[in-house]
């Protein structure tokens, strides 16, 4: 009996293991942030150990002979779930029939530059892909874009939760408040759960703790009671959150990879496979039809659940005051880099 199991265990093994291939789109993909992503993407961190990939890697022209060399690495990795990369510098072949999208490449901040002008870069960036995505992927297709392609950028109805809060030249921020409060109570990180990040990814995000938990012990405790320091919580916990950006170039002298990487992972596997029950993450979705009092035509950090490949927004939660104003305050950011976006857009 036992030997018929394995068999039979074999060969449903066998044929999920022949399933079609899906197309994924990384582009910035000669980029630092690509170069600790590709690798988990191809063996199957993101969609799964019986999920074959097609990779396809969008650059700009004077980065394809890097784009060559990140090939030739992937080919010596002798993933099995490998199937095709494709390396291009078109958008008519990097966003053709695409299962998923992970928008990675854009403009960095560089030293001196105003906010306003990395904006102007990047908005025309995004309008492309935003166009490219509505012309040649599918109607299915899942997008993880960085946390400014506003919803002006984006095919209606076509575009996923954004891979946000995270950026390219910052640390991802949902991935900094949860070893930080697990640090501070001793545990480990998948001890701590339901942390939200409000709002925009810059300074003024709002990571807030106050509908949170942490395990100690094998008991289930709010956040403020586990850690215990109010004081802590609502002062140098949401600056080292807000900063850790900054922090990380300062240290390294480069922006944040790694952590990146790992997040936008993560968040595409969150989207892939749903959140688990009784929890909820924190994406950059569109605010239309909130329960938060948030201007509505923002894409904006929200607690959502995922069911199906569909996100929603988890409703109820009661708002302090000092809450309240630290999501209006970044959400007024918002509005402002908003109507930038589309002053530019106009021109």
């Amino acid at each position: 009996m036992l030997t018929l199991l394995t068999s039979m265990y074999l060969v449903v093994r066998a044929v999920s293991s022949q399933a079609e291939p899906i197309r994924v789109l990384v582009t910035g993909a000669a980029g630092q942030i690509a170069y600790s992503l590709l690798y988990s993407i191809a063996k199957g961190d993101v969609f799964g150990k019986d999920q074959p990939i097609i990779l396809v890697l969008l650059d700009i022209p004077p980065m394809l002979p890097v784009l060559d060399g990140v090939v030739m690495e992937l080919q010596d990795c002798a993933l099995p779930l490998l199937r095709e990369v494709i390396p291009t510098d078109k958008v008519e072949v990097g966003f053709k029939d695409l299962d998923a999208a992970i928008l990675v490449g854009s403009m960095p901040r560089k030293e001196g530059m105003e906010r306003k002008d990395l904006l102007k870069a990047n908005v025309a960036i995004f309008k492309t892909q935003g166009a490219a995505l509505d012309k040649y992927a599918k109607k299915t297709v899942k997008v993880t874009p960085p946390p400014r392609l506003d919803r002006h950028h984006r095919p209606p109805g076509r575009v996923a939760p954004a891979a946000f809060p995270s950026d390219l030249n910052d640390s991802a921020a949902v991935s900094v408040p949860h070893p930080q409060v697990a640090m501070r109570c001793g545990v480990s990180s998948d001890k701590v759960k339901n942390v939200i990040i409000w709002g925009n990814h810059s300074s003024t995000q709002y990571p807030d703790v106050h509908h949170a938990k942490v395990n100690v012990h094998g008991s289930e405790t709010a956040a403020y009671d586990a850690v215990k320091d109010e004081a802590w919580l609502r002062g140098d916990f949401i600056s080292t959150v807000q900063l850790r950006g900054a922090a990380v170039i300062k240290a390294r002298k480069l922006s944040s990879a790694m952590s990146a990487a790992k997040a936008i992972c993560d968040h595409m596997r969150d989207i892939w496979f749903g959140t688990k029950e009784g929890e909820f993450i924190s994406m950059g979705v569109y605010a239309g039809g909130n329960s938060y009092g948030i201007p509505e035509d923002l894409i904006y950090s929200f607690p959502v659940q995922i069911k199906n490949k569909t996100w929603k927004v988890f409703d109820g939660l009661p708002i302090n005051d000092f809450s309240r104003a630290k999501m209006d305050a970044t959400a007024a950011e918002l509005v402002e880099e908003r109507d930038t976006a589309m002053d530019f857009l106009s021109q």
